[in-house]
């Protein structure tokens, strides 16, 4: 078995790990520079919205025209004094999209394009869209994403605990945030795809968010009856156990919208698909990130400040303390946290998780009284 895929396999097992929540102030640091950024993005390039979103004119031809791509969103940004979108169609034709036209400058660009253009002006076709259509799509949208919000709540509340609940929506927000605000940088439009990429993110976020939770439900049931495992630990314990599922989801995820976005969008010059494709890669990769490294730490924050959490954990630590005066191995009271070697190749690293006993490399047991 490669190194890869010997490291995956232990991970799995609980061999070896990572502690995220140790580390957890890292993963907030960078996912508040990551939204600042995002946000000032937003805040100061603007979202560049879309024609179903502004109103205008979408003109499309279906033959060939006779100049290039370039050259035609010259003659239209001239002809309509607005900015003007053109895309070459899969037969050879165009479709050039200008916001804010109404009716009658519509048809002014329309015979200006036909003698640029070399078109009959019968072959182009013309078809407006109106603001209000747009701002109707966006009410639903804003609509349904705060039904959804709640919901996520709501259910996570009742089948976990609010903490849980909390988190969730933080994360949720969390990648929302961050998508939206790539799609300021890059300068990509947002369409009514866009919204729905949106949507269907959530979805893919909560899914990793949850399957942790689940995890972590299971591993802290009884948790103020034993002296081993502080809430934190038995939270990174059900990250590292869940690791390989998460990343396993995510990659097979990713690799078809990746194909849509960059082989798609970007090779094939099929723009439109970018308007999804977008939003869901990114977004997909937000989830992930912030299901791993965000929504669980969050909840082990909150739970350390339990009274209870703050007495088990006061508990432990005063227990292994105890047993490194008695010069006993910190194995036999706590766990050993320690990373994977990438040399050992044997399977002898352990440890690493919450819970696996490290055995010593070395014949016979670590002496001292077993408690």
């Amino acid at each position: 078995m490669s190194r890869l895929g010997n490291l995956g396999a232990r991970l799995y097992r609980g061999e070896v790990g990572y502690d995220f929540i140790r580390n957890r102030k890292i993963w907030y640091g960078v996912s508040i520079l990551i939204t600042i950024t995002a946000i000032i993005g937003v805040a100061v390039g603007g979202l560049r919205m879309g024609i179903e979103f502004q109103g205008g004119a979408v003109f499309t031809t279906d033959t060939r025209a006779k100049i290039s791509t370039a050259e035609a969103t010259d003659v239209a940004t001239e002809a309509s004094g607005h900015l003007a979108i053109v895309q070459e169609l899969g037969d050879g034709g165009l479709r050039i999209q200008i916001t804010e036209v109404d009716t009658a400058k519509a048809n002014e660009i329309k015979e200006t394009l036909s003698e640029e253009l070399g078109i009959p002006a019968e072959e182009i076709n013309a078809d407006l869209v109106g603001p209000s259509w747009g701002e109707q799509i966006a009410n639903k949208a804003w609509t349904g994403l705060g039904i959804f919000m709640v919901l996520v709540v709501v259910y996570l509340a009742i089948a976990f605990e609010w903490r849980m609940a909390v988190a969730a929506l933080i994360a949720l927000i969390h990648d929302i945030t961050i998508t939206v605000g790539v799609y300021a940088l890059v300068g990509f439009e947002v369409t009514p795809g866009t919204v729905i990429g949106l949507l269907t993110i959530l979805g893919y976020s909560l899914y990793d968010t949850v399957v942790v939770f689940d995890s972590l439900k299971e591993g802290q049931k009884d948790i103020t009856k034993q002296t081993r495992f502080t809430y934190s630990e038995i939270a990174n314990r059900s990250i590292n156990s869940t690791l390989v599922r998460s990343i396993n989801t995510t990659v097979v995820a990713l690799l078809p919208v990746a194909g849509l976005l960059f082989i798609g969008g970007g090779v094939l010059g099929a723009g439109m698909l970018n308007d999804i494709s977008l939003s869901l890669f990114v977004g997909l990769a937000a989830g992930a990130y912030s299901s791993i490294f965000i929504a669980t730490p969050l909840v082990a924050d909150l739970k350390e400040r339990e009274p209870q959490m703050k007495a088990l954990k006061k508990r432990i630590l005063a227990k292994r303390a105890a047993a490194a005066a008695r010069g006993e191995s910190p194995e036999d009271d706590g766990p050993v946290y320690r990373q994977a070697d990438e040399d050992d190749e044997d399977g002898e690293t352990a440890g690493a998780v919450v819970g696996q006993r490290q055995q010593p490399r070395g014949h016979g047991r670590t002496p001292g009284k077993r408690r």
